[in-house]
């Protein structure tokens, strides 16, 4: 047998296990539970990161590989190896490189089965609670600070309701209505939301379309095209969502579920604030009976009513100001999610 084969064969068989010995060292945060906090504030996730590292680290052996080295069903890498070379027969010093191949490709065959089964960890934070509650102030900012994506479900309800306004469809024309809900093109983005190509942040919050959008809401065809929409949006990225059956209906496995609420009378003065910002004049009395009527319908309805689900923090925020209500919440997710560490 030639000089150094024996040599050449431990830093094969050195060469094809070592992605695999660094990528579990990498990988860490599976075994343990950590590392998504870094995702969450931009970093790499830790499982996308050691996969690159790997792929470099396995080019000796997944060239081999795919060179034809493997050879076929009975496993000639003997006359393979000769092939490859131009050799009529296999050549000394193939049986080393037999198992050099072979050790690389079972690494590959469990590298790649464990890369099947490691997906990154999506995080959900589901907020719910009545109107006027604050819950999209806090979602926006929460989703701004952990660096998830922010889905504000009202906005989604109020694009449908706005396609209805268009296309004078009445409010309780239940079967056009889930048509709409179905064929509507939502897409979010920080502070904006677009309804079939065209921004209509602005047009959804008139109080005709918000007044539409609790009435189509109670719509079990329309809801479930919604919840659909949003699972879809969950299963892409970490995502903060509120509405009113986030932690029960739509993501009934949230990591983090909060019940989001304040007093009848605080809320009302909140939503009248936002209402003179914006120029409207409605009064405080009939305001207080829009919200009245509005918490009435949300409660009662009998698909996905709005509920605190039993394994949700209740928060009440009465008196608190939008700070203290966003660090309660942090405060939460650190405890849900990461031990307390990575979310600032």
């Amino acid at each position: 047998m030639p000089d150094g084969v024996f040599d050449q064969l431990g830093e094969m068989v050195g060469a094809s296990g070592h992605a695999l010995v660094g990528t579990l060292e990498d990988c860490d945060a599976i075994g343990h539970g950590e590392g998504f906090e870094d995702a969450a504030l931009g970093e790499g996730a830790p499982f996308v990161e050691a996969e690159k590292r790997a792929a470099a680290g396995d080019a000796p052996a997944g060239e081999l590989l795919a060179g034809g080295l493997v050879g076929d069903e009975q496993g000639d890498v003997l006359h393979a190896a000769a092939e490859a070379r131009g050799d009529a027969v296999p050549g000394l010093g193939d049986e080393a490189l037999e198992v050099a191949v072979r050790v690389g490709g079972a690494h590959a065959c469990c590298y790649s089965k464990f890369l099947a089964e490691s997906k990154p960890r999506r995080v959900v934070v589901a907020i719910d609670g009545p109107a006027g509650a604050g819950k999209s102030t806090i979602a926006r900012r929460l989703a701004e600070r952990l660096q998830f994506t922010y889905i504000d479900t009202g906005a989604m309800y109020r694009a449908v309701a706005l396609w209805a306004v268009r296309q004078s469809v009445a409010w309780d024309d239940m079967h056009r209505m889930e048509q709409l809900a179905i064929a509507a093109e939502i897409v979010l983005a920080p502070g904006r939301i677009s309804l079939n190509g065209e921004d209509v942040t602005q047009a959804i919050r008139t109080p005709e379309v918000s007044n539409g959008a609790s009435k189509i809401a109670v719509i079990p065809g329309v809801r479930r095209a919604m919840v659909a929409k949003q699972r879809e949006m969950g299963e892409r990225s970490s995502v903060v969502m509120e509405g009113r059956d986030i932690g029960t209906v739509v993501f009934p496995n949230a990591d983090v579920k909060v019940f989001l609420d304040a007093n009848p009378q605080e809320r009302v003065r909140r939503r009248l604030e936002e209402a003179r910002a914006k120029g409207d004049a409605i009064t405080e009395s009939a305001l207080a009976e829009q919200m009245r009527e509005r918490d009435k319908r949300d409660s009662t309805r009998s698909d996905a009513p709005l509920a605190q689900a039993p394994d949700a923090i209740y928060l009440d925020s009465t008196g608190m100001t939008i700070e203290e209500v966003e660090e309660a919440i942090l405060k939460i997710v650190r405890h849900r999610v990461s031990n307390g560490k990575g979310f600032h």
